[in-house]
């Protein structure tokens, strides 16, 4: 495997997390219909995107290397995102969930009511997004059999 592409993955699965991560924090922040949910939720986003494409980028470097292809990539990254986010949302103290500012929106409020819904709704998140940055560097670093 060719040493070169691990370094060039990780940035790129960073950017690529950057990228989805904030649009996805943005979307769940545009539920409180206030600019500073919008801002918050983008922030959020921003840096556990950056964390889950980084890490997923490097595991799928060592899961798919050149050979495995966007599948291999897609369920790494689904497997890690899933993980990553169950930890990160059960790792959340109970003051900050409950005053998180969720403007009194159903919704938010059913998400965010205990510590298990919580780290489901950052497990399905970061899954998500770690599916979508694992398949499209497993993809990128693909190498067909008939140019080896």
């Amino acid at each position: 495997m060719d040493e070169n592409i691990k370094p060039k993955s990780i940035l790129f699965g960073g950017f690529l997390g950057a990228v989805g991560g904030t649009l996805l924090g943005a979307v769940i922040g545009a539920i409180t219909e206030t600019l500073s949910g919008i801002q918050i939720g983008a922030g959020v986003g921003l840096l556990l995107g950056i964390l889950t494409g980084s890490l997923t980028a490097a595991l799928t470097v060592r899961t798919a290397g050149t050979t495995g292809g966007v599948s291999i990539g897609a369920y790494t990254g689904m497997g890690l995102g899933a993980a990553l986010g169950l930890i990160i949302g059960a790792l959340i103290p109970e003051s900050v969930r409950m005053s998180a500012n969720t403007q009194q929106s159903p919704m938010l409020d059913a998400l965010t009511a205990t510590g298990f819904e919580t780290a489901v709704l950052f497990s399905f998140l970061l899954s998500v997004l770690g599916t979508a940055v694992g398949a499209w560097v497993g993809g990128r670093n693909f190498i067909p059999r008939e140019k080896r």
